[in-house]
């Protein structure tokens, strides 16, 4: 709704793809603040592929400015939320009608584009020079990885260890059987119900010891263990109340905060009961945005779209062409499933969204 001419203020905390698909698809509706400590929205599914072929980074890192052009960007965290406005940890204070929080999980990355693509090329070095490498966590960011350099350097030596008694186990065990068969028939050494000590090679004998007593040795090595939600910094401020035990947000059925009427959660932060994956941000993300544009237009609250997760769907890439899919109907695992994901990793897909160039 305009007032005086004016359009009301969003601000969108979390440049992830939930808060960039959303910046975009109200940028003209609004005014509109987008707030992340980076200067670009990374493409998360195409991490692993861009370590093996960091020109792949090129296509999968986006600076903001390349979508999003009319509205502001903070580069800045936000530290705290009043009932009007949101707090900066370089002291701006930025006022809102509507908030969108959307900040994700706490991944420790550089501000700049040309840093981050500067990582990846460093990351590829650290591969290109190991003759054996260690991974240490079986969800899908380890076993990705796995398969990504069994695929591209068939020579070398990886080996994956996961604590748990089976791989991938946010999905079902069927899934996780036929991810562990793919990567045996790329000759990973997969361990599991095992944990790695990660100074024991701090000595340079680059022998790292498990909790089995069993000894591994590796040039380098990966962590690819689950990394937080960005969320506890919400502790301290007015929603504190409303974070779930696992430290999620509580939503309503329209995806605003419970007990508010204009702060909105989208994205894996979120306690919606679904699995965590970015077709479902990017769900989120479009009902929210048409929500906004009915309620800044005047609309009444009862017209709001509501919010139904889809089927449960999870594509796991195991290389240029094969991977695991779980279905509600089927769980596939092989080069159909790879046709579908692993050539592109659904990165010309996620640009078209933000309106960009496949």
């Amino acid at each position: 709704m305009e007032s005086g001419g004016s359009k009301r203020r969003v601000v969108v905390v979390g440049g992830g793809i939930a808060g960039s698909i959303l910046a975009r698809s109200i940028q003209f509706n609004a005014d509109l603040t987008l707030i992340d400590p980076k200067e670009y929205l990374e493409i998360k599914w195409a991490q692993l592929r861009s370590k093996v072929e960091p020109s792949f980074a090129e296509r999968a890192v986006v600076n903001y400015r390349d979508f999003f052009s009319n509205g502001r960007i903070i580069t800045s965290t936000v530290i705290n939320i009043t009932e009007n406005e949101v707090l900066t940890a370089d002291g701006q204070h930025i006022g809102y009608d509507y908030l969108v929080i959307a900040t994700g999980h706490s991944d420790n990355v550089p501000v700049s584009k040309t840093e981050r693509l500067h990582y990846y090329d460093a990351e590829n070095q650290k591969i290109q020079s190991a003759r054996s490498i260690l991974i240490v966590g079986g969800g899908p960011s380890g076993v990705e990885l796995a398969g990504e350099i069994s695929t591209d350097f068939p020579d070398k030596k990886v080996t994956l260890v996961h604590k748990g008694p089976r791989l991938l186990e946010y999905i079902g065990p069927k899934a996780s059987d036929k991810g562990l068969s793919l990567l045996r028939s790329k000759k990973v050494d997969v361990k599991l119900q095992q944990s790695v000590d990660l100074k024991s090679a701090s000595d340079g004998s680059q022998l790292y010891r498990t909790s089995t007593g069993e000894s591994i040795k590796a040039d380098c090595h990966f962590l690819c263990t689950r990394v937080p939600l960005s969320t506890a910094w919400l502790n301290e401020t007015i929603l504190k109340t409303n974070l779930d035990k696992d430290g999620r947000l509580k939503v309503d059925e329209y995806l605003r905060v419970k007990g508010r009427s204009n702060i909105f959660a989208i994205g894996d932060i979120t306690d919606v009961p679904e699995l965590k994956l970015g077709h479902a941000a990017i769900h989120h993300a479009y009902l929210v945005a048409k929500n906004l544009k009915l309620l800044m237009g005047g609309g009444k609250e009862s017209k709001m779209s509501v919010y139904k997760p889809g089927p449960e769907v999870a594509m796991v890439s195991l290389g240029r062409k094969h991977a695991v899919a779980q279905f509600p109907f089927a769980t596939v695992g092989g080069r159909i499933p790879g046709l579908i994901k692993s050539g592109d990793m659904f990165v010309g897909r996620t640009r078209k969204h933000l309106g960009l160039e496949p």
